[in-house]
């Protein structure tokens, strides 16, 4: 005879698996290092200041 199974647990103990999965497809996807969206920024920034510096003013 097979163990017996309490199917509330089984179904609970999947979902949080499923979850926990989901979670981590989602740190792999989207997950950066803080050091990394500040790098970003800086240079996002950095560019934007280059572009205005060559920026002409026409006053006409």
């Amino acid at each position: 005879m097979g163990d017996v199974v309490n199917l509330r647990q089984f179904r609970k103990r999947r979902a949080r698996q499923e979850k926990t999965d989901k979670a981590a497809e989602k740190r792999r996807k989207y997950g950066r290092a803080k050091s990394e969206i500040k790098t970003d920024l800086h240079e996002r920034e950095r560019g934007e200041k280059r572009l205005d510096d060559k920026r002409l003013d026409d006053d006409r």
